[in-house]
């Protein structure tokens, strides 16, 4: 018996083509290490000098590298270079609600986008409510109306007006915050001590990440975006909910915790791997500073492990009096941003952080608004400590053109020796 599953395994194995090739930087030719080939099942990495070796025998193979385009490339016999475009990523949020390439959100957005450094948008494709922005091929999803208010009636006329601008599509998918999803499967949905849907002060309520169904619901969804041909998929409230007492599948210990949102994005990994598509997650500025999952299954060395970019939402106003030694935080954007990538440099490289910037006025402290000074020092910030990137959010999706027109080097840099 073991001899038979041997020969089929060689038999097997004989008849997967071997494909190689070498990838380099598009703009200095220099050999590009790490980069990860796939198909729709395995993945390799690139060696020092750029060569890569793969046995497949599938039309399409994909590659990823951090701080780069990602790549498809239609297999043939011959070994081949590769050429990826780099890219650091400059992105605007662009709501659920503006969405629609007749609004005037949209057109704003795509007037900012051809006059200035931007050149990417994160677009909502599942919301916190659960509503998708366009009608996916999920049909539970459907079934439950989360399509029905949709906003994006074509994705694919979508896609390609954003391709015909070499625009980087960032699909965010709210996780496990989902009120359609809850309040259609309470048998997993969250409850509290009183055995009602625990709700949060959104009033939303939330799906246990505990239980696969949760898994497979979202990264279905994400998988059809992945399919629509987003360059990426933004995770979004992959986490559990900040509170206590709640009714969960399993006890939530830190370890239970980590590794069901680690579970998840296993899962995605595999999922998207045939689309080449980058995987990133969103996760709390505190996480930079905190050595434990903060009570929520975050942390970064285990989500680095599985996700490509990790998204630090390091918005000033977010962090306590006192931090980084100062009394509003909001008052200097260049540390809260500098330093929290800072230190975690020993966790993961700073060109796989794509923090999250603020756009919006301070609401915490000092009520400062934030305008072009305050926007352009976050964004020095994100520079000198060499990230990938920085995607801008601003919850109504509001942006002044003029914020982005300045050259970095007219940035002052508050507070950036304190």
């Amino acid at each position: 018996m073991r001899h038979i599953l041997f020969t089929l395994f060689l038999f097997k194995t004989l008849l997967l083509a071997s494909f190689s090739g070498t990838i380099i930087d598009k703009t200095t030719s220099l050999a590009i290490e790490n980069a990860i080939i796939s198909n729709s099942a395995i993945s390799v990495n690139s060696d020092k000098s750029g060569k890569f070796s793969i046995n497949s025998n599938e039309k399409m193979l994909f590659i990823k590298a951090y701080g780069y385009r990602p790549y498809k490339l239609e297999q043939t016999s011959d070994a081949v270079t590769i050429k990826l475009e780099p890219i650091t990523v400059k992105a605007l949020y662009l709501t659920f609600w503006g969405a629609n390439t007749n609004s005037k959100t949209m057109k704003n957005i795509l007037d900012i986008i051809d006059k200035t450094e931007i050149n990417a948008i994160v677009v909502d494709i599942k919301n916190e409510y659960g509503s998708t922005s366009y009608r996916t091929s999920s049909d539970k999803a459907n079934s439950y109306g989360a399509a029905n208010n949709r906003t994006i009636k074509d994705i694919k006329s979508f896609i390609s007006l954003m391709k015909s601008k070499n625009i980087y599509t960032i699909a965010r998918v709210v996780t496990f915050k989902d009120e359609l999803q809850a309040v259609n499967n309470l048998d997993y949905a969250i409850r509290n001590k009183n055995n009602d849907l625990s709700r949060d002060s959104d009033k939303m309520a939330w799906i246990d990440p505990f239980d696969k169904r949760s898994h497979e619901y979202t990264v279905s969804i994400a998988e059809d975006a992945a399919n629509a041909g987003f360059d990426e998929i933004n995770f979004d409230y992959i986490r559990f909910p900040a509170k206590t007492e709640l009714k969960l599948a399993k006890e939530s210990t830190e370890e239970n915790r980590v590794k069901a949102i680690e579970d998840f994005l296993i899962l995605a990994k595999n999922r998207l791997r045939k689309y080449g598509t980058f995987i990133s997650v969103s996760i709390y500025g505190n996480a930079c500073w905190q050595n434990d999952d903060t009570g929520i299954g975050q942390k970064i060395e285990s989500l680095a492990k599985h996700a490509d970019y990790i998204a630090p939402m390091l918005y000033p106003s977010g962090f306590v009096s006192g931090s980084f030694g100062v009394k509003y935080p909001a008052d200097y954007p260049y540390i809260a941003i500098y330093r929290s990538i800072k230190n975690i440099e020993n966790k993961i490289d700073p060109k796989r952080v794509r923090p999250w910037l603020q756009s919006f006025k301070d609401y915490a402290h000092s009520k400062r608004h934030y305008n072009k000074f305050e926007i352009r020092e976050q964004i020095k910030a994100a520079n000198d400590i060499k990230t990938s990137g920085w995607m801008m959010w601003s919850p109504s999706s509001k942006y002044n053109i003029e914020c982005f027109t300045t050259s970095d080097k007219d940035s002052l840099a508050l507070g950036s020796e304190l």
